[in-house]
């Protein structure tokens, strides 16, 4: 690759960073995409709540996308790592695993999150095929099932209560003793949620498909899924080592139109929002690339 100037480095190209970039590339603008091929849900077997996508492997949608994105002649994939950004005179400067250095006006990430799963065996081994995060993204396909939820305390209360929409057959599984109020007890058992607070040995699955959680007395109960409330890091480091600030959650801080805060930086999907699906982190790249063009277009006039 012989240039290095570009008007949008995007850090980050699964559906969020392919969606900016597209909307970039439509807007004539010189777009360098930056990944190293590793998205957080690459063990999912099938991802849904997508319009004209549902039920695709998500392989198959990136895939789509990069050959779309293409396309627009203005618009380069690079598989690497960004590993440092620092400002220059008329931006960013941004440095790569192989040594290589590209400069921009502006930065847009789209790096995600890393996930901090429990280190209960049987889980990371399952994670994304049946321990699960999102009853908009998989409850569908496990309704009805014997179903487990990892958490606790009034988080666990929160989500017991929303993944009874999807299940009638659902057990909280506290792993250890509970710090459950007496009054969410009693709601829980009033909706026939159990709970259970022994500690938990192991996940035992077959090719990541959940079907008994053992406990360390070496008891077992069954169950078809299970959803982890998992805590998460920033998956790269660079915004927060340029001066972006993080919420109290762990997320970039951004506005309505995606900036952080620091000027010309912008942060979209996973790393700066709860609302983890691949149809809200489509939206926002697109949003973003809109918003950052703009800006750019306004700043040339």
């Amino acid at each position: 690759m012989t240039k290095n100037l570009f008007d949008v480095i995007i850090i980050g190209g699964s559906y969020a960073g392919l969606a900016a970039g597209m909307t970039l590339g439509r807007a004539l603008r010189d777009v360098l995409i930056i990944d190293n091929r590793k998205p957080c849900n690459r063990q999912t077997p099938q991802s849904h709540n997508f319009l004209t996508n549902d039920g695709k492997a998500p392989g198959e949608i990136a895939l789509l996308a990069i050959q779309q994105v293409q396309v627009y002649k203005t618009v380069q994939l690079l598989e690497e790592t960004a590993i440092h950004a620092g400002r220059v005179e008329k931006g960013f400067e941004i440095h790569v695993a192989n040594g290589e250095r590209f400069q921009s006006k502006k930065l847009l990430f789209a790096t995600g999150i890393k996930d901090l799963l429990p280190g209960i065996a049987g889980i990371s081994e399952s994670w994304g095929i049946s321990v699960l995060h999102c009853p908009y993204c998989h409850g569908y396909e496990v309704r009805n099932e014997a179903t487990g939820i990892l958490s606790d305390g009034d988080a666990g209360f929160e989500f017991a209560r929303l993944i009874s929409n999807w299940t009638t057959d659902l057990t909280l599984f506290t792993n250890g003793t509970s710090t459950l109020t007496d009054n969410q007890r009693e709601e829980l058992a009033a909706h026939s949620i159990q709970v259970i607070e022994k500690e938990i040995e192991k996940i035992e699955h077959t090719g990541g498909h959940v079907e008994k959680v053992i406990f360390k007395d070496r008891t077992k109960t069954p169950i078809a899924a299970i959803y982890v409330q998992s805590f998460f890091k920033q998956h790269c480091k660079i915004p927060e080592a340029l001066g972006c600030e993080l919420t109290e959650e762990g997320y970039i801080r951004t506005d309505n139109v995606h900036e952080t805060t620091v000027p010309g930086v912008y942060a979209i999907g996973d790393n700066a929002s709860k609302t983890r699906t691949v149809a809200n982190a489509v939206a926002a790249g697109a949003s973003a690339g809109i918003v950052i063009s703009k800006k750019i277009i306004v700043e040339e006039w």
